[in-house]
């Protein structure tokens, strides 16, 4: 049919997929009610229809909108019916048509107008045809197309029917296709038409080198198959006839490690071994070491990870949970958990390389035992959702400890990381390294040089095992130290970690922690019942201040579980079914108390005052008391150290050079013999912070004027009277507190750690932050500095009785 007898308006048949080019014949199959109306229209008007493709294929219903522009308009030659209810009809494409006012009804039908064909130039068509022919028979060379389709295209005579024919039956994209039916030019046509052949010829290309590697690779698999079938055939000849099972043992070795998805270096390194054992014979003792060692890489997770839970509101819960007080500690490792998640949030965002997400600072909890150092990684390891390991590092000398045994020798095996990771199961556990301070050193190796690259988030994603040989990634681990010492931990070592100290248990925290967690555990773990057996506060109190005294509370703990079982055994022999243990009744258990807690003295006396110290296990405060009698020198007993003895004799300095401003006679101070001792005098005592305790003992004793008893001091003194700063302001107060002291002198440059003590202490306690001497007589002597300036008779101070005090403590004192 000419173009020009072509109705203005037409049925529209949407097709999927495909464009149909005129002079072509072809079946269209139609099962959608739109495309089978629109034929019924067709064969009741003109039988002339518009074949149109859909721009997405995936649209069941398309409207005009969703259909391209320009279409063919064909003419339907036969239509048949099918049982299924599809309907397949033969069409002659006529011509290329704009479809325009598309129309909705039982089918879609357009108004079509004839796009008009532009002249060409005669030259430039005919060297284009030659060209397009050329390239047509290169492509065709390559077996794309079959033999009949390409002798069907060199019959064309015409160009343009040439031109469709090769764009219907070659595999371009759909735009494409539409692109070439929608250019009215034959020039143009031809031209997109053989940019779109020589893109197809590269395709082809490119697809014959991957199948020649293809092809090359599953040859050389088939000839490695060939081969291996062979040396197993001869191994079992060999072998007497007997199965060829170390040759499956590597099969089966090489098929664990195709599940592991190692580096290529790293799979070359152990695919050696597993050809090593291949060709072995099972029994030889070298076949048993290279089995061992595959099965350590084997079992490894080299890239099995658990995925982190950095809920930080459920992370805080799960630590209040399991822990009493320590909210330092706490907020800190909430504070690591909310900078992790939120850059795990940057690296989803692409913000962020997975390698700066698994970056953070290395946590070393110090402090003294008992106080929860080891418990609180394993809340980190639950909040985090993540495995945990514990090292013990204490004793360990031998640097493969850590880093393993070189396999060449006997009973070599890999060292306590990839050991404790293997154990784990994930490459991402948190491992708790416990004792780091403990770490020795001999002829062995250094153990602490060799946790230099373990604990360098730069290096350890390189981390080589002597025994393993190859890198193990170990980036993604979360390490934990535990130290008591931290000054014990090489500097190296220390600068690679962030300490978080852990401060003793006051006793009111105790109590906390006695009633939340040891006392139901000893229940438990004695087969008590809740209503067996009753503490009272009391008694828990006197606990923990008459029969322990340390930091932590190991050993109330203790004393907890030896009650119950004594309990126990009473219930058990049916003496009593229920039991609440007093303070009065602790005696009966556990019997005479072990500890007698310091208390302050029961009157002002003259040459005795009240220091502070602590020790590991806690604050208390002690008696600095000074006699003279006749005699010469200063003489310093009860096992002072030298810092002390120092401070003894600056303070004796301090007092002569200020003589006569105290009203002291210098021939007094000459002609006696000063004695100053330190109670308890089995228990080493050191430190400086004892300076301002030994100056106003001193002054006590040779002026007269008594020292209040209901005051303690802490801190150093210089010979220029400066009250200088000391550490350990909140045991030394929490010691003087239980011995009911109510006043507490303290260098002014202490005062910001005051913030460190219970807020109810600070209310019942008084304060006197001092920056010089005199402001701490001022506070310390009855009557104050007043009554130290003001001349006095002149009469010797009275020697000191020796007052009766009780004092027990097993542990160096510090000052």
């Amino acid at each position: 049919m000419p173009t020009n007898t072509l109705p203005s308006n037409v049925p529209v048949c949407p097709v999927r997929g495909s464009v149909i080019y005129p002079t072509m014949v072809q079946h269209i199959d139609a099962s959608r009610a739109l495309s089978i109306g629109a034929i019924e229209a067709a064969m009741q008007s003109d039988k002339v229809i518009l074949i149109v493709s859909q721009r997405d294929k995936d649209i069941d219903d398309p409207k005009g909108s969703d259909l391209y522009d320009v279409g063919t308009a064909c003419n339907v030659l036969r239509v048949r019916k099918n049982p299924d209810g599809t309907v397949q009809m033969l069409v002659s494409a006529v011509a290329r048509v704009r479809a325009t006012n598309y129309v909705r009804g039982d089918h879609l039908s357009a108004d079509i107008t004839p796009l008009a064909a532009e002249a060409d130039d005669a030259v430039e068509l005919q060297a284009l045809g030659r060209e397009l022919r050329e390239r047509f028979d290169a492509l065709a060379s390559g077996g794309k197309l079959n033999a009949e389709t390409v002798q069907t295209i060199h019959s064309k005579e015409d160009l343009g029917e040439m031109a469709d024919h090769i764009a219907f039956n070659l595999d371009f994209k759909l735009d494409d296709k539409q692109a070439l039916l929608e250019l009215p030019s034959l020039t143009a046509r031809i031209r997109k038409l053989l940019t779109l052949l020589d893109t197809e010829k590269e395709v082809q290309e490119v697809q014959a080198k991957i199948r020649a590697q293809v092809k090359e690779e599953i040859d050389k698999n088939q000839r490695e198959y060939y081969l291996r079938e062979q040396m197993k055939v001869i191994q079992k000849e060999l072998q007497g006839g007997e199965d060829g099972e170390d040759g499956d043992e590597a099969e089966a070795f090489r098929a664990k490690l195709d599940t592991l998805d190692l580096r290529p270096e790293v799979r070359k390194d152990i695919d050696r071994e597993v050809n090593r054992l291949a060709r072995m014979h099972p029994d030889a003792a070298e076949a048993s070491v290279i089995r061992t060692y595959l099965t350590w890489i084997t079992e490894l997770p080299w890239n099995t990870r658990s995925d982190d839970q950095l809920d930080v509101m459920q992370a805080s819960q799960i630590l209040d949970d399991d822990h009493y007080g320590l909210e330092k500690v706490k907020d800190r490792v909430l504070e690591f958990l909310a900078v992790r998640r939120l850059r795990k949030e940057r690296a989803e965002r692409g913000e962020l390389s997975a390698e700066d997400v698994n970056k953070g600072p290395i946590l070393v909890f110090t402090g003294p035992p008992g106080v929860g150092k080891t418990s609180i990684a394993q809340s980190i390891a639950k909040a985090l959702g993540r495995k945990y390991v514990r090292i013990a590092l204490g004793g360990a000398r031998d640097e493969s400890d850590i880093r393993g045994h070189r396999r060449t020798y006997i009973g070599a095996m890999p060292g306590r990381l990839i050991q404790g990771i293997r154990t784990a199961g994930t490459k991402n556990p948190v491992i708790l390294l416990d004792e780091v301070d403990k770490l020795g050193s001999s002829y062995q190796g250094d153990p602490s040089a060799a946790l230099l690259e373990v604990l360098d988030p730069s290096q350890n994603q390189h981390f080589t095992d002597h025994y393993l040989g190859v890198p193990f990634d170990l980036s993604e681990v979360m390490f934990i130290a535990t130290a008591n010492y931290p000054e014990q931990i090489p500097p190296a070592l220390m600068d690679r970690m962030e300490v978080i100290d852990f401060n003793s248990y006051i006793e009111q925290e105790k109590l906390e922690i006695a009633k939340r967690y040891l006392l139901p555990r000893q229940l438990m773990a004695n087969g008590l019942k809740i209503n067996q057996i009753a503490f009272t506060d009391a008694a828990l109190e006197k606990l923990i201040s008459h029969y322990t005294r340390e930091a932590g509370v190991r050993n109330l703990e203790r004393e907890i579980g030896t009650v119950a079982r004594k309990v126990a055994r009473r219930i058990a022999t049916g003496e009593v079914k229920r039991v609440k243990v007093t303070d009065k009744e602790l005696d009966r258990y556990l019997g005479q108390a072990r500890h007698i807690p310091e208390t302050e003295g029961k009157e002002d006396m003259v040459g005795v005052s009240t220091g502070m110290f602590y020790t590991p296990v806690g604050g208390d405060i002690l008696f600095v008391e000074t006699s003279t009698s006749p005699g010469k020198g200063l003489v310093l007993t009860g096992q002072l150290g030298d810092v002390m003895k120092e401070s003894a004799r600056a303070a004796l300095t301090y007092i002569k050079a200020n003589a006569e401003r105290f009203h002291i006679d210098k021939s007094r101070i000459d002609d006696s013999e000063i004695h100053v001792h330190v109670p308890a005098g089995a228990i080493p005592k050191e430190g400086p912070s004892a300076g301002g305790a030994m100056v106003t003992s001193l002054i006590s004793a040779l002026t007269g004027i008594p020292a209040r008893h209901d005051v303690a001091m802490t801190g150093e003194m210089t010979l220029t009277g400066r009250y200088l700063p000391i550490g350990g302001l909140k045991e030394k107060v929490l010691g003087a507190r239980r011995a009911g002291i109510k006043h507490i002198i303290l260098p002014k440059a202490n005062e910001g750690d005051l913030r460190d003590i219970p807020l109810h202490l600070r209310t019942t306690m008084r304060f006197h932050p001092c920056e010089t001497v005199d402001q701490v007589l001022d506070v310390a002597l009855v009557g104050g500095l007043k009554a130290l300036e003001t001349p006095r008779d002149g009469s010797p101070a009275p020697t000191l009785p020796a007052p009766k005090r009780k004092s027990a403590r097993r542990s160096d004192a510090r000052a």
